[in-house]
């Protein structure tokens, strides 16, 4: 592993390693693919890793002012991968669905016509989705690997590509930036993936996972996250501000938001519910009633949190996003 400017550099082996390693306090259910668009393969020398996302970084905070580099990982065209800020911090991926998500970039422009993954770059790709789906015990699958094509750039919606896109990660993309593509393609590669893994990555311990009833989302910069309910523990992790976390126990000041003893103050977490979609097709609408316009839509058993009740609706967003509660069930 190469460590510099900050990013931490490795081959997929060695990042199995250090994933298995990791300890991430936040509530992961979605990997993001996406591609750089630029700079794309004419901008890969070789041996400029860093220089490459020293310049992403320094765009994304100084361009468009945000607070850190958008991606969590970045994998390259020689199937090297790079750390680019911690697990446990809240990526700036797809707008609204970010909280709970893993963003990774994928070096290059994968537009119909333009760059074509070298087979180091497509296997890194493929191997990184699957031992993330094991690290987080998700299934393989298009409701939790997901292209930023599918998300409305405006309001955040999931419409597979309707509205206002990207064709991120681009348009032949492993066949194509489509649901059905990743279905045909992508989705059976990382399943094989998987199989091929033998049930776990190296150093992975998959474990029955333990269900809690109640969610909290970080409101704070910065939360400790500690060996034990006070500030006389040690600290084990951060967490930033946006990250969701489940709760599995409170005591006075704190909440274990870990199977493993893992605690933080209640003060800088807000309590919200969680709750699954009964009916088959759920309404989102932009208020808290019929009249109010409709926003998209929700599946049956998507999973939602529940930030406000007003009457017969619930909201299920930091922003105005409500449903009629009468089709969530309680977990």
């Amino acid at each position: 592993m190469e460590t510099k400017y900050g990013f931490h550099l490795m081959d997929i082996t060695e990042f199995g390693d250090w994933l298995a390693a990791q300890h991430v306090s936040r509530v992961i259910k979605l990997i993001q693919n996406h591609h750089t668009y630029l700079p794309d393969y004419t901008h890969f020398t070789g041996s400029n890793h860093f220089e490459r996302l020293k310049s992403m970084k320094n765009y994304h905070m100084v361009t468009n002012n945000w607070s850190n580099i958008a991606q969590t990982l970045t994998t390259f065209p020689d199937g090297k991968v790079a750390v680019c800020r911690p697990l446990n911090d809240v990526p700036i991926g797809i707008k609204g669905h970010n909280s709970r998500g893993i963003c990774i970039e994928h070096f290059g422009n994968f537009d119909i016509g333009k760059d074509i993954p070298s087979s180091a770059h497509a296997d890194t790709i493929i191997k990184l989705n699957a031992m993330l789906c094991h690290k987080f015990s998700l299934p393989a699958d298009t409701d939790h690997i997901v292209y930023h094509h599918w998300y409305d750039l405006n309001n955040g919606l999931r419409l597979n590509g309707k509205g206002s896109t990207k064709s991120c990660p681009g348009t032949a993309f492993f066949g194509g930036n489509k649901v059905e593509n990743a279905n045909a393609t992508f989705i059976p590669l990382i399943q094989a993936e998987l199989t091929a893994m033998g049930g776990r990555p190296a150093g992975v311990t998959v474990s029955a996972p333990v269900k809690s009833t109640e969610s909290g989302i970080v409101m704070a910069s910065k939360v400790n996250v500690r060996k034990g309910a006070g500030t006389n523990f040690p600290v084990v992790s951060v967490l930033s501000a946006g990250s969701i976390v489940d709760i599995f126990e409170s005591s006075p000041g704190w909440l274990r938001i870990g199977t493993n003893n893992e605690w933080v103050s209640d003060k800088l977490v807000i309590r919200v519910a969680k709750a699954r979609v009964a009916a088959n097709k759920l309404n989102i609408r932009s208020g808290p009633g019929p009249e109010f316009s409709a926003l998209g839509s929700l599946s049956k058993d998507s999973e939602v949190m529940i930030y406000e009740k007003k009457g017969e609706w619930n909201r299920i967003d930091i922003n105005e996003k409500w449903v009629a509660a009468k089709f969530l069930s309680a977990f």
